[in-house]
Formats: structure tokens, sequence, C-alpha cells
């Protein structure tokens, strides 16, 4: 009975159906650990208490006059406003060169128990339009190439 194709046809299904389920299982069942929200400070606001714990992206312009640095380069503290709502953040993270005042920022992290967004990943927002260096600025190839040679005289 063992060499039956019937039953072997069966048995294979049974086994087919079983690893899929697994499957689905592994790829679905942690989705929802894993979800990240893009939010303003207006929605992020609105959200209340559904706000506190959740993995958010905190988009919108760094406010004015809200920037606080750390005496180790690492902690910033400063205000992201979307114009209607304004939620402080506090960033253990080097800042990107670009990082400054009225820039369009985004902030991963979460909204602490104190009202505060904590975020160690910080990203600042800009155009991808290249402008070109002005003309005074325009050097020649054999200058940039002077300018990476080491003087082998010094040592």
């Amino acid at each position: 009975m063992a060499n039956n194709p019937s039953r072997r046809k069966a048995i294979f299904a049974v086994a087919i159906a079983a690893v899929a389920g697994v499957l689905v299982f592994l790829a679905v069942g942690g989705i929802g650990e894993n979800l990240v929200y893009y939010w303003s400070p207006t929605e992020l606001v609105a959200a209340g208490d559904e706000a506190y714990g959740a993995t958010v992206r905190l988009g919108g312009l760094v406010e004015a006059g809200s920037v606080v640095r750390g005496d180790d380069g690492l902690d910033l503290a400063f205000s992201v406003t979307d114009g209607t709502e304004r939620v402080s953040v506090r960033a253990h993270a080097v800042p990107p060169a670009m990082f400054r005042e009225g820039i369009g920022v985004l902030v991963e992290g979460r909204l602490a128990p104190d009202g505060v967004f904590e975020t160690k990943r910080l990203m600042v927002k800009h155009d991808n339009q290249y402008q070109p260096p002005e003309a005074m600025d325009q050097r020649t190839m054999k200058d940039l190439v002077e300018t990476m040679q080491f003087e082998a005289d010094d040592t």
C-alpha cells in the first residue's frame, strides 16, 4: 500500500501545504512589529497615547532657535514643526553636516513617556539639484592634482 500513487500524492500535497503555511506565518507573523509609520508633528500629537512606544518616522522642519548641542557632540535637542504643531526631539547621533535650523528633517525613533521624541537616526531632507561651483572657484585638473600631492622634501 506504500506504493499507492494516490497516497503519495496526498502526502506530498499535505507536506506542500504545511511548508506553505509555515512560510506565510513567518512572512506575515512579525509584520506588525516591524511597521514604521511616517507622521508629521500634527499627526503625532493627534495620535495621543497610541504614539507612545510605536516606531515612527517624524518629518518636518527644524524650528528656528530650538537647536541645543551637547558638550560631547553627540547629544542634540531641537524641535520639529510642520507649521501647526511642534515636537521636542532628543537625538543621540552625529548630525549630518547639512543639519541646521529651518531645514527639513526626518527622525526615526519613539515618543518617550515625558513627551520628547527620542531618536538615534537623524536624516536631513535636501533637493537633488546639482549646482556647479562659481566660475571663480573652478580649478584646472593640474591645480587639483597639485593639492593632492605630498611634498617629498618634508620627510
